[in-house]
């Protein structure tokens, strides 16, 4: 069999379907898709989190779900019960979320929204409006909103790991993911093309954070078990 004919058997046996829903694919799709974006930022995974809204009986009257990814974070879906709206909840929902992505150590919010849902209320809140879709369902349009957040500088360090081996980078996998518990983001990872030395940007929001990151146990746990092979990173402070 030539090289043409395997290139014509491979065409043959691919196919597309078309189906309805399908949350095994839409969770292989996003898998594969957050693995290119992450290796393509150096930053961590993008990371959920949630606000609810409850009355005094504990019934759901409102919430927000959004997400942070590195500096980023953003507004997915924002409800309120019609009983309680125009009494300021989704304001105070919106600003809960605000200090959630500032305290996870990003400078900025996005949103969108429709604009028969409430493009008015995200610019009182302080959003520029920097995009929007026309001719969606209805003759309505999709509105893109940015915000910068203002909050203080974080401690941002630099550390350099060099002699890397498959060991070595599995340890700083783990490490790596031990930062958000103190406050930390992995602003940008960085590895040289022979793969031996990485460069990593890190910030907390203080050194309190730092120290705590230092002295958490399961870091110190896993310097354990690589014993000698355990790296001794270069660790300078940046603006």
């Amino acid at each position: 069999m030539t090289a043409a004919d395997g290139v014509r058997q491979t065409r043959a046996m691919t196919s597309l379907t078309v189906g309805a829903a399908d949350p095994e694919l839409e969770k292989r799709l996003s898998d594969e898709l957050d693995a290119i974006n992450v290796a393509a930022i150096g930053a961590g995974e993008e990371r959920p989190f949630s606000i609810r809204l409850t009355t005094a009986d504990g019934e759901l009257a409102g919430g927000l779900t959004g997400w942070t990814w590195d500096r980023c974070g953003g507004i997915s879906s924002l409800w309120v019960a019609e009983s309680l709206r125009g009494q300021g909840w989704g304001a105070r929902l919106m600003a809960a979320a605000e200090r959630e992505i500032a305290a996870r150590g990003c400078d900025r919010a996005l949103v969108s929204t429709m604009s028969f849902q409430a493009p008015g209320f995200y610019r009182r809140l302080g959003y520029d409006e920097i995009g929007r879709v026309p001719d969606m369902p209805g003759g309505s349009a999709k509105h893109q909103f940015h915000k910068r957040l203002s909050g203080p500088p974080r401690l941002r360090l630099v550390a350099i790991v060099e002699d890397c081996t498959p060991a070595v980078r599995a340890y700083e996998d783990a490490v790596l993911a031990l930062l958000p518990r103190h406050g930390g983001r992995l602003e940008h990872r960085l590895i040289s093309v022979d793969g031996r030395t990485e460069v990593q940007t890190i910030s907390f929001a203080g050194e309190s954070g730092y120290h705590a990151f230092l002295a958490d146990p399961q870091r110190a746990a896993h310097r354990a078990a690589l014993g000698g092979e355990a790296p001794n990173a270069r660790v300078v402070p940046i603006a």
